[in-house]
């Protein structure tokens, strides 16, 4: 009976779950993955399922979910799109001299900038980049998390409008 129930009820409801998952996804193949992830999650957890409640929410909040624990899960694994030929300078062993002058002068020049930084925002990004976490940061300077974020945020912000000037 719970086999049936399931397959009956999920039936009416694919179609807009389908629907749904391409608004999330873009893709036709990638809206398809996740609601057969979405069906496999139901079916496993339809007990829990409460009959009295709506099943298209249910399982709508189900695919939102798996879509963005996916989503989470892509961005910590840093998923490069370019294409491998973008990247050839990574592994050329080719570097000549005026492209290695030419490195260090906009090295020089990054470094320049994040000096010209306020007291407020050079402190918090340098430790940044130098590996402290946000937590670490605001312990350290004895300023809100959030303060923290921001003022990082705005450093990254003003280094990328002044270095690509």
């Amino acid at each position: 009976m719970h086999h049936l129930q399931f397959e009956q009820t999920y039936k009416v409801h694919s179609k807009a779950l389908i629907s749904f998952a391409m608004t999330l996804t873009k893709s036709k193949m990638d809206a398809e993955d996740l609601v057969q992830e979405t069906a496999l999650k139901a079916y496993a957890n339809f007990h829990r399922f409460n009959s009295e409640s709506s099943f298209k929410n249910w399982s709508f909040t189900i695919l939102k979910n798996i879509f963005i624990t996916k989503y989470h899960k892509r961005k910590k694994m840093k998923v490069v799109s370019a294409p491998i030929e973008d990247m050839l300078f990574a592994i050329s062993p080719n570097i000549t001299t005026n492209e290695n002058m030419s490195s260090n002068s906009n090295l020089n020049t990054i470094y320049q900038c994040i000096n010209d930084l306020s007291s407020k925002c050079r402190e918090p990004f340098k430790m940044f980049i130098n590996g402290y976490t946000y937590e670490e940061i605001a312990a350290h300077l004895q300023i809100p998390i959030g303060t923290v974020k921001s003022r990082i945020n705005y450093a990254r912000n003003k280094l990328k409008n002044t270095v690509i000037k």
